[in-house]
């Protein structure tokens, strides 16, 4: 199965029409059926299901369409670096974040770094830590950045942040006026958890066992700007990242420290197998001076609390 077929088959499963694939890739609705037809001659096995005019991809079909995430993801990256070529501009960097971070550094630092070099083109995705690790060490993306770090080898990190979990609550939450809030206080109480087997989730786990108190959330999310909105709305108190919050700073959201203390430490993540370049350096040191700011200004706003 080749590039096309690949590309097609990627086209059908997102508008489950060929029509509306054929659109997408400026072909003809005939040519892409025909395609079709070919790759499942070609696999000997079925590819979609037909429904009501409507092509459903089988199990097949979508292992493949996951499998070949990583070889779309690299012909992007040389697409672009041959358009920077052929249009002489200055540079790209590929960058790739998990959400707390992709939401509160990157974007201040991406905003600075980019107005000192405007023919600069960057790629930014944000991905689960496992997709950070994967992107860094396939060399989809010169920089990474996380929350926590275990070893990987080959992988070179520095410390950017080092932050501490933090408690929001809704408004009007019967805890929102004392100034720290413990985990044996969210006990029969409305809590919304954090995913268990992420990293942030078993932090959350272990600080609870280590206060002895009971963990039993009411509602279970996987990344904390989904706890945040929920706490926002009501639904219940949260335990986050201090991130986070800063993306729902308008809803009235009311955060406050949480022991025991649960430490969050951002990373910057590149891989060793060679030297950064000249505008991965530079973007560095913007992320340093943005976490710098962040953390005078979460400073200021403990004072205030």
């Amino acid at each position: 199965m080749n590039l096309r077929q690949l590309e097609i088959l990627r086209a059908v499963i997102r508008h489950r029409t060929t029509v509306a694939a054929a659109d997408e890739l400026a072909l003809s609705q005939p040519a892409v059926s025909n395609a079709l037809k070919m790759m499942e001659a070609q696999a000997g096995f079925a590819l979609f299901e037909r429904v009501n005019n409507r092509l459903f991809p089988t199990a097949e079909a979508m292992a493949l369409y996951k499998e070949s995430e990583a070889i779309f993801a690299l012909h992007a990256k040389l697409e672009n670096r041959v358009r920077d070529l052929r249009e002489n501009r200055s540079g790209h960097l590929s960058i790739v974040a998990t959400p707390p971070l992709a939401y509160s550094i990157i974007p201040s630092a991406l905003s600075g770094f980019l107005r000192r070099r405007p023919e600069t083109r960057v790629f930014f995705d944000v991905r689960r830590y496992e997709g950070i690790i994967e992107g860094v060490l396939s060399r989809v993306a010169e920089l990474g950045f996380a929350l926590g770090l275990t070893h990987h080898p080959g992988i070179a990190h520095e410390v950017v942040h080092t932050g501490e979990m933090v408690c929001v609550l809704p408004p009007q939450h019967p805890l929102a006026d004392r100034p720290v809030i413990s985990a044996p206080d969210l006990s029969g109480l409305p809590f919304i958890g954090l995913e268990r087997g992420t990293r942030l989730g078993e932090a959350v786990r272990d600080s609870f066992a280590r206060a002895g108190a009971p963990f039993q959330p009411t509602v279970e999310v996987r990344y904390c700007n989904t706890a945040c909105v929920l706490a926002a709305a009501g639904v219940g108190a949260a335990v986050v990242d201090p991130f986070s919050p800063r993306q729902n700073s308008s809803s009235g959201l009311v955060v406050r420290p949480f022991a025991p203390t649960t430490h969050a430490v951002a990373y910057m993540l590149w891989s060793e197998a060679e030297p950064l370049s000249r505008l991965a350096k530079a973007f560095l040191n913007e992320v340093r001076n943005e976490s710098r700011l962040l953390e005078s200004g979460m400073s200021q706003a403990a004072k205030r609390n």
